[in-house]
């Protein structure tokens, strides 16, 4: 039986997908398993992700972010498909600026930024006028614990770098295009150790040249922690990214193509006051809108 009426809508970034719907004063209460439901391909919407747009000043785990940007109006509630929470999405929160814009929520003028709470601080989105949006990651770090990746399609395990950006991620290089789509990653590979909270997997090729006109360029494919493979990360190209120049060494570029089996995403790292940032650039898609009724 029906528990009640819902309405989503399905929005997609570089193949990377998500079900967005509005909970502006978190009154709606959905279960676990509701978020279950709804990324489920076979019997909901089916996503890689469950985006709750609700007002981060009626949620209590990230309110207190006001403080610091006042501007900072929605919380970007992300859940991956089995229905855990995650820090945030790189490509979920440019499907979430377009969500918010085309739902009449907020406004975005080409050049404009949006700040938006998530679970990992805020994110300033930048909306072009192409209609792409990058979003300002901040700062990233080596968790210096590096385990030994072994999937499916590899002979023995490989050795990895592990990078927080923010989602925990480690990524595996990889010699040729050919081992990279010779990987079966159906089952989730092994990690030697195991990282407590988990993580992302990115397996990487460089490009044959590496650079072209002053950008790095690199093949991805990513078995996400919660979800199983994805079209695209975006907070995995980015740690990708940082891999591969960390791997490049000194000289290596700023800029990066991150090519991804759902399309292309654009890196770059750059000085901040704080530190060094990184941020995320790339489409972001809504496909269309509908009502479900959730299952009891």
């Amino acid at each position: 039986m029906a528990r009640s009426s819902l309405t989503v809508t399905k929005g997609h970034g570089t193949g990377n997908d998500f079900v967005l719907f509005v909970d502006e004063s978190d009154e709606l209460g959905l279960r676990d398993q509701d978020y279950r439901w709804l990324a489920d391909r076979h019997v909901g919407i089916g996503s890689d992700g469950v985006i709750r747009a609700v007002k981060t000043a009626v949620s209590p785990e990230v309110a207190p972010l006001l403080e610091l940007e006042p501007d900072a109006v929605w919380f970007m509630d992300y859940r991956n498909g089995d229905g855990s929470l995650a820090e945030m999405c790189g490509n979920g929160v440019r499907v979430f600026a377009e969500f918010l814009l085309a739902q009449g929520l907020v406004t975005m003028e080409p050049g404009s930024t949006l700040p938006i709470a998530t679970r990992a601080g805020i994110v300033d989105v930048t909306r072009s006028a192409s209609g792409h949006y990058q979003a300002d990651m901040g700062r990233w770090e080596f968790t210096g614990v590096d385990p030994l990746v072994l999937a499916r399609g590899l002979d023995v395990a490989r050795p990895s770098l592990a990078i927080t950006v923010p989602n925990p991620h480690v990524v595996v290089a990889l010699a040729s295009r050919a081992e990279l789509s010779a990987l079966d990653l159906s089952s989730a590979p092994l990690m030697d150790p195991e990282p407590q909270a988990g993580a992302n997997i990115e397996f990487v090729v460089p490009h044959d040249p590496l650079v072209v006109d002053g950008v790095g360029v690199i093949t991805m494919r990513v078995f996400e922690r919660g979800v199983g493979e994805t079209q695209s990360c975006g907070t995995g190209a980015i740690a990708a990214a940082l891999a591969t120049r960390h791997w490049a060494g000194e000289g290596a570029p700023h800029h990066w193509r991150v090519e991804v089996p759902g399309g292309t995403l654009g890196v770059r790292m750059f000085a901040t006051e704080e530190g060094e940032h990184v941020s995320l650039s790339g489409p972001a898609t809504l496909v269309f809108t509908t009502a479900v009724e959730l299952p009891e």
